[in-house]
């Protein structure tokens, strides 16, 4: 008897998407499933029909983002259907930065920092996606309520906090938090962290960002609040990551609010899930 669609594994295969063979990566918790052509060239992300949307969304992003000279993945092909859709871009080439040294993501720093302000200056109306704090707020107050947050994400000295206690300190600074979007919004990559930058191994430039599906204009500090924080699981010590912070804020050219960054990173956590 064969397996009823709705419980198929959504792949390649399955939804037509041919051009070789393709080697599983990972499955996201969404229920995505990520693939990599057997010469490496090529990625595809499949979702069950459901999650259709979401992945169109991606892909209108990534297609905006290359017509903006911010270096990335290009849209290769697209299917979807009954059974779900697949999402067929090219790879950035290159290795995650969170899977350099130290000494080399010190390298690297500057151009990173670099390639970040390139992508915040991109003219905000020419950018028709949103991920703005109201936007946000709505996500993380869906996700608290069904009590999805998955608890590695959070600091771990909120980890034994009610989650809703947690949402409801960050919503009272909203009003705040909202003026200074409005102040300073700028095109977000919306999950800033290392492993969604590629850095060429041979020259340590910024090869492109990935994983854009929550690209959209948002406060400039929803990014560096990720990428500072995520940063710090590869310098050595405090003392190391509070000399990078300045380094990236000087090359970047920003005076860094502590206050902020803390908020954005404390609000992410909370939009998972």
């Amino acid at each position: 008897m064969s397996e009823p669609p709705e419980t198929l594994t959504v792949s390649p295969v399955l939804l037509g998407v041919g051009g070789g063979d393709w080697l599983p990566v990972t499955t996201g918790e969404s229920g995505a499933a990520v693939f990599r052509s057997a010469d490496a060239t090529r990625y595809a992300k499949c979702v069950p029909a459901a999650d259709a949307a979401s992945l169109k969304a991606e892909r209108d992003r990534i297609t905006w983002l290359n017509g903006q000279d911010v270096p990335g993945p290009q849209v290769l092909d697209w299917h979807s259907g009954d059974v779900g859709a697949c999402l067929v871009t090219s790879s950035v080439s290159g290795v995650p930065a969170d899977q350099v040294s130290a000494e080399d993501l010190r390298a690297a720093w500057e151009r990173i920092a670099d390639t970040v302000r390139r992508l915040h200056e991109v003219p905000v109306s020419q950018c028709p996606f949103r991920r703005d704090l109201d936007a946000m707020v709505a996500v993380a107050r869906d996700v608290v309520a069904r009590d999805a947050v998955n608890p590695d994400f959070l600091p771990v000295e909120q980890q034994n906090t009610p989650t809703a206690e947690l949402l409801e300190h960050l919503t009272r600074q909203v009003p705040r938090r909202r003026e200074q979007e409005g102040a300073d919004t700028v095109v977000c990559h919306g999950d800033l962290c290392l492993p969604n930058i590629i850095l060429d191994p041979q020259t340590l430039n910024v090869s492109g960002f990935i994983d854009l599906g929550r690209l959209g204009l948002a406060d400039r500090y929803a990014d560096l609040a990720l990428l500072l924080t995520n940063a710090r699981e590869t310098w050595m010590d405090e003392e190391r990551a509070r000399a990078a912070d300045l380094i990236f804020a000087e090359r970047y050219g920003i005076a860094l609010d502590h206050d902020r960054l803390r908020f954005y990173l404390h609000l992410d956590p909370l939009t998972w899930g």
